[in-house]
């Protein structure tokens, strides 16, 4: 499903099928890497799917697909630059797609709204930002999955450095006025999203 929607996204923009498979194949591998456990495709997916739930509320559709499928594409555990990274390569691969200076500039805008998920003046980007952070309002078996996914994604750190970074992280969201910015997301998911984070907190 993600490789046909990339591809059909991408053909708004080239008709160079030889581009788009090889930009669909760099995603692909990147995201299947073996150090990943939580931002993985399946996490693109589920991302999507929230997406499609605002569709029709999203201006520029094309500018979050695009930002969905690059948003993580740079990935590693021991680095603080993904996101940058990230916007980066997407600036320069929609560079090579024809897209607008307008649409690369909100791609990157929104890849780079993931970093602090703080409130922006755009609602594309407020509706992006909320879906990316949907998992922490799940069930608790999706939530402890997703926790668990990156704690893997960490295995290189002891409990004795990973445990008080995850709970910065943690009380990050917890301190939030708001960890979704968008009504839609908000009454979905606030309330359990905030039970979630308390209980991995042990509070």
């Amino acid at each position: 499903m993600l490789q046909n929607n990339f591809e059909s996204l991408c053909s708004h923009y080239t008709k160079d099928k030889e581009l788009i498979s090889s930009l669909w194949q760099e995603i692909k591998l990147a995201y299947s890497a073996s150090n990943r456990h939580y931002h993985t495709l399946v996490h693109v997916e589920n991302v999507y799917e929230q997406l499609q739930n605002v569709k029709d509320r999203i201006k520029n559709w094309d500018a979050v697909l695009f930002a969905l499928y690059y948003h993580d594409i740079i990935y590693s555990a021991t680095k603080n630059n993904n996101e940058e990274k990230s916007a980066g390569l997407a600036q320069i691969r929609l560079g090579q797609l024809g897209a607008s200076d307008e649409m690369i500039l909100l791609v990157v805008q929104c890849i780079l709204a993931t970093k602090s998920h703080q409130i922006s003046a755009n609602e594309d980007i407020n509706y992006f930002t909320d879906a990316d952070l949907s998992i922490l309002g799940e069930s608790w078996p999706k939530y402890e999955a997703y926790k668990s996914n990156v704690r893997k994604e960490y295995s290189i750190y002891p409990d004795i450095i990973y445990k008080p970074g995850r709970r910065k992280v943690l009380d990050h969201f917890i301190s939030m006025p708001r960890i979704y910015k968008t009504a839609f997301f908000s009454e979905r998911f606030e309330q359990s999203a905030i039970a979630n984070l308390m209980k991995e907190k042990g509070l």
